[in-house]
């Protein structure tokens, strides 16, 4: 009898133990999915949805054990909603503690500054990962920055991230206008920016380029910025040519060649750099500038300098055969 007693609790042990053996194989153990893929937790989503779409997706062979072994074996942390990728094999134990503690995939839509809101509105509607249509932002609401995205995210909603940034950074920078800065709003203070973007791609040009723009404003003298004789032709579109007559005499709410101040709107989307330029330009006494050749500009304080800039200009495009 006790032989036998024997026997039967070592068959026991032997049972229990390979049933607890097949019971940790299945959380640790390699899981079915052959290639690195990726899988999408979405917000507010619960482990029991979760475990629901994995064995849809063939991640996992069943959601109840899963979630079971999950209970029993796994962290008691949240999981956490965004794009992760899971590797080849990825068993049980490893995708929930890549949904708890791993590392969400991060996307990026890059605006970069200057952009015109009609190649905002192509750029996010060329980035195939969002969803949903956008009208084209109106110019001069957009910061230009980088932003993450998820995986079917709809592009208005990445849309509104882009303009709450500029209301934001708007909000931050205004007070801090200065006393030199002739602009009243901030919606001013961005349509003048966005001239200053469009005028210098030299970053260490901007307060100079401000300063100058300003000091026309103060004086009364009309801006003449070329970049406000393209936009209505274009809508910010490289115009591919060179400006005719007939289009810096045109008489429109944009060509600060035909008219005083402002234009009506802002020619882009500045960044912030520039606004924070307008609000506090620099102290100058410049009124004309010419470009110098080496990408940015020459700038002259009395028409004689200017002409003598010109000169100089002329001088460097002939020696290049460009004249």
């Amino acid at each position: 009898m006790i032989r036998a007693g024997c026997a039967l609790l070592a068959v026991l042990v032997a049972v229990a133990l390979l049933a607890a053996g097949w019971f940790a194989f299945g959380w640790y153990g390699s899981g079915p999915v052959e290639e690195e893929t990726t899988f999408i937790v979405s917000s507010g989503s619960s482990l029991t949805s979760v475990a629901q779409q994995l064995e849809e997706e063939g991640h996992i062979h069943s959601a109840s054990a899963f979630l079971l072994r999950a209970k029993l074996l796994g962290s008691s942390d949240p999981i956490k909603a965004g794009e992760f990728l899971l590797p080849a094999g990825a068993s049980p134990s490893q995708i929930l503690d890549s949904f708890q503690h791993g590392e969400v995939i991060r996307r990026f839509v890059t605006i970069p500054e200057g952009m015109p809101s009609v190649l905002v509105h192509e750029r996010l509607m060329a980035e195939p990962l969002l969803t949903g249509e956008i009208p084209v932002p109106e110019e001069g609401t957009i910061l230009p920055e980088s932003y993450d995205f998820e995986r079917g995210e709809s592009r208005a909603a990445v849309l509104a991230r882009m303009q709450e940034a500029m209301s934001r950074t708007l909000a931050e920078l205004w007070p801090t206008k200065g006393p030199r800065s002739m602009v009243t709003t901030p919606q001013e203070a961005v349509i003048l920016a966005s001239i200053v973007e469009k005028e210098t791609g030299v970053p260490g040009e901007r307060g100079m380029v401000a300063g100058l723009y300003t000091n026309r404003l103060r004086q009364g003298i009309r801006l003449q910025a070329d970049p406000t004789i393209i936009y209505p032709i274009t809508r910010g579109r490289p115009l591919g040519r060179r400006i005719r007559q007939s289009e810096i005499d045109a008489v429109n709410d944009y060509n600060t060649y035909s008219m005083a101040g402002l234009p009506r709107a802002p020619i882009t989307n500045p960044g912030r750099a520039s606004i924070a330029a307008v609000l506090n330009p620099d102290a100058t006494d410049a009124l004309y500038m010419v470009a110098d050749g080496s990408g940015g500009h020459a700038f002259g304080a009395t028409l004689e300098e200017h002409n003598a800039n010109v000169e100089r200009w002329y001088a460097l495009r002939r020696e290049r055969g460009e004249m």
